[in-house]
């Protein structure tokens, strides 16, 4: 039986990372979802990770990928919502 409660992601480069304890350092979730969405992640082990929306209204987050703590750090996101 599957862990239901694990938050375990699949990157943009194929590697897998455990979100489950990390921490979100920002994030922007408003609905409806859309290319404004993202989320800052830190886990445990001092992984940094950035979710984004491609465009997809059925789910917040559905593209991740592993990045530097400078770049989590003062990543600004280059998309809002629109009314």
């Amino acid at each position: 039986m599957e862990n239901k409660h694990l938050f375990i992601i699949t990157t943009t480069t194929n590697k897998t990372v455990d979100l489950t304890k990390a921490k979100e350092l920002r994030s922007n979730n408003l609905f409806p979802f859309g290319r404004h969405n993202y989320a800052i992640y830190r886990t445990p082990d001092y992984v940094f990770v950035k979710g984004t929306n491609s465009g997809r209204e059925t789910h917040m987050l559905d593209t991740y990928e592993i990045i530097d703590e400078a770049t989590a750090i003062s990543y600004q996101h280059p998309y809002f919502r629109e009314e």
